[in-house]
């Protein structure tokens, strides 16, 4: 899995998978999911995301 956060553009981008994005949709206005050719979600895009969130450059993971 790989987080990134282009400050420039204001979108974080979280890639699940390394296969290749078939199709994308807009689920929510400024939400995009990314599938692969078989539709299961492979990415999430999150426009304007620091308008969304309290900081997209802080990253915190856990393992339950």
């Amino acid at each position: 899995m790989k987080v990134k956060y282009d400050q420039e553009v204001d979108v974080l981008t979280i890639e699940f998978s390394s296969v290749p994005v078939e199709e994308s949709d807009e689920e929510k206005p400024g939400i995009i999911l990314d599938y692969d050719k078989d539709g299961n979600i492979v990415g999430l895009e999150i426009l304007n995301a620091s308008k969304r969130m309290e900081n997209p450059r802080t990253l915190e993971y856990a393992v339950a």
